[in-house]
C-alpha cells in the first residue's frame, strides 16, 4: 500500500532516496500553498502590475517555471545553459521590462500547466537519483560553486519568495 504524503509533515516520500525524499516533500508543500495564492486569478489579475517597475503575477509564475527548467538543465544534464535555451527562458528568469511585452495575456490553465509539465519532469528525474547526487559540487554562477542539495533548495526558496509577491498584489487587486 502506498503511503499517503501529508503536507504538513517533512518526511520521506515514496519513490524517492530518504534525503531527496524529504526535499520533495518540501517542495510539495510549496507548491500547495503557491496554487492556494493563485487559484481563481483572471488574465486580468495575472497581468496587473502595482506600477510601472513591478511585476505581474503572470510574469511571477512564468519565472518560477524557467528557473525550474534552468535548474533541471544544470543539475540533471550537469550543463550550462545553451544560448536557444538562454533565449528561451532568460526573460522571464531576468524579469525587467523585455518580460513585461512579451509575459502577458495568458490564463491561469497556461501557467499552471506549464508549473505542472516543469515539475512534473523534475520530480520524475529526482526519483532517478540518490542521495549523494544531492552532495554533488558544480559551478554556480559566475564565480561560485554549490551542491545541488542548495541548487533546489534554491529553486524551492524562490518560488516561497515570489508567493510572497503574489500574495500582496493579489490583496492590492482586491482592493
Amino acid at each position: 500500500m502506498k503511503k499517503v504524503h501529508n503536507l504538513s509533515m517533512i518526511e520521506e516520500v515514496d519513490g524517492f532516496a530518504p534525503q531527496i525524499s524529504r526535499l520533495v516533500s518540501m517542495m510539495n508543500y510549496t507548491r500547495h500553498t503557491t496554487e492556494g495564492a493563485i487559484r481563481g486569478l483572471t488574465v486580468e489579475e495575472l497581468d496587473f502590475h502595482l506600477d510601472d517597475q513591478s511585476n505581474s503575477i503572470g510574469m511571477l509564475l512564468q519565472h518560477m517555471v524557467s528557473v525550474e527548467r534552468a535548474f533541471q538543465i544544470m543539475t540533471f544534464e550537469q550543463r550550462e545553459l545553451t544560448d536557444a535555451e538562454w533565449d528561451e527562458l532568460g526573460i522571464a528568469i531576468e524579469l525587467g521590462d523585455r518580460a513585461k511585452d512579451k509575459i502577458c495575456g495568458r490564463d491561469l490553465d497556461y501557467y499552471w500547466s506549464e508549473m505542472s509539465l516543469s515539475r512534473e519532469y523534475t520530480l520524475q528525474e529526482l526519483q532517478k537519483r540518490d542521495d549523494d547526487w544531492l552532495d554533488v559540487i558544480t559551478p554556480y554562477g559566475w564565480n561560485e560553486k554549490a551542491n545541488h542539495y542548495f541548487k533546489w533548495f534554491h529553486v524551492m526558496e524562490d518560488e516561497l519568495s515570489h508567493r510572497g509577491q503574489i500574495l500582496l498584489i493579489r490583496k492590492r487587486i482586491l482592493v
